[in-house]
């Protein structure tokens, strides 16, 4: 095994236990702003870690003012971003410091874009990046360093680069587990970090809410509700409902959101989380018919929903996230037709369209059912002539001849 030569910036609270993970089989640099201690670390000054490292880790901490961790109250403040000023200041000593080219590795969490926009134009380009966010927490920073779930790897098109493949050379050479890779650009990465952190406190925020319920209405053991829910594996705790398309829909879950909105205020809950998911559901179904309309006001085409049931092979049209597009659709001055062969309300079905139109793919029946072990996909209600434009949410259609397809939610390159 190749004894590497690494440079951490930034051995602070989470650094320096990083950096020790990797001195155990590699010559390691450190340098913090703060006087730092180690048996196995060669802490230094900046101008010798980047005269030795071959590898310069970025660690610095991307804080927000004071005020703005969470430890008091901070959801009336105004919203801001993280700070970036440590990063700057360790992209500018490389440039000063590195006279040949460096494998530079931010792994400090910021917002998606931040790197494009903010880093990669400061740093010298003779030196080559990656953005490598850790999903690590104090008090197991070492254990969580070597034993990961996943490891995150942005490089500027997503692709597998040369130096992204000896960077998890490198981590196989300190890994006790044999985690999964994922590799997408920058902007793809620092979203997977953030949102990752994100879905945890967006569960910690469901399960206390289930808490403060069974405290105001009584007899109920939150535990009995959250262990249910925790070991419902087929939907809840799975990769069911983990690809982004037509937003939920049907007879029962809209309807239990609104019916929790009026819980929550007849036991004075203090807060409303329906009324955000619901306000949520529908500022996306505007923000797709936007987009339906922009297309088909480019391309002179008129707008067809595919399917307008609340999924496939059903006719129940109650709760149909279709007819909330086309809702938005008609708000912004643009007529909607419907083909679904099954649907219950026939109100603006139609049974065939003449000629080309801009189509919203709201059913794709084996992303629905895929968890039943069902993969046949779904037959178009209608022949979709040449010309047409198919605007596919859930991003699996491959254009064909002259139908263009659009994978919304995909804009890598853009």
């Amino acid at each position: 095994m190749k004894r590497e030569k690494i440079g951490f910036i930034g051995i602070g609270k989470l650094g320096l236990d990083c950096a020790e993970v990797m001195a155990e089989n590699h010559d390691v640099w450190g340098y913090d702003i703060y006087p730092r201690q180690s048996d196995t670390v060669n802490v230094c000054g900046i101008e010798e870690l980047c005269e030795n490292a071959e590898w310069i880790f970025i660690a610095v901490p991307t804080p927000h003012a004071e005020g703005y961790d969470g430890s008091v109250p901070s959801s009336h403040m105004q919203p801001r971003d993280f700070g970036h000023d440590a990063v700057y200041s360790a992209i500018d000593a490389v440039n000063k410091y590195a006279k040949t080219s460096k494998k530079v590795v931010l792994i400090s969490t910021v917002l998606p874009g931040t790197t494009r926009r903010n880093f990669i134009t400061r740093l010298d380009p003779k030196h080559q990046f990656l953005y490598n966010p850790y999903l690590i927490a104090m008090g197991s920073v070492k254990w969580d360093m070597a034993n990961p779930e996943m490891v995150i790897i942005g490089t500027e098109d997503g692709s597998l680069t040369g130096v992204a493949g000896e960077l998890i050379t490198l981590y196989k050479t300190m890994m006790q587990n044999d985690p999964r890779y994922e590799v997408g650009t920058w902007d793809e990465c620092e979203a997977i970090k953030i949102f990752y952190n994100t879905y945890i406190s967006a569960k910690v925020g469901i399960v206390n809410m289930i808490q403060d319920f069974a405290m105001k209405i009584g007899n109920i053991n939150v535990d009995v509700v959250t262990n249910a829910l925790a070991r419902s594996t087929m939907r809840l705790q799975g990769p069911k409902y983990m690809t982004a398309g037509m937003g939920d829909a049907g007879a029962c879950h809209p309807r239990d959101n609104i019916a929790l909105r009026w819980l929550a205020t007849e036991y004075d809950l203090g807060y409303d989380l329906f009324d955000t998911i619901m306000h949520a559901r529908e500022i996306q179904a505007k923000n797709l018919a936007e987009f339906l309309v922009k297309t088909a006001n480019e391309a002179n085409l008129p707008i067809v929903i595919h399917g307008k049931a609340y999924k496939p092979d059903v006719e129940y049209c109650i709760g149909s996230y279709s007819t909330l597009v086309g809702h938005y659709v008609k708000e912004l001055g643009r007529t909607v037709r419907y083909v679904d062969p099954l649907a219950d309300d026939k109100t603006e079905v139609v049974e065939d369209i003449s000629g080309p139109a801009v189509y919203l793919w709201a059913h794709n029946r084996k992303i629905t059912y895929e968890y039943t072990g069902d993969q046949q996909d779904t037959t178009p209600y209608v022949t979709i002539a040449g010309g047409s434009i198919i605007v596919d949410p859930w991003r699996k259609l491959q254009t064909v001849g002259n139908i263009k397809v659009i994978h919304y939610g995909n804009t890598r390159g853009q």
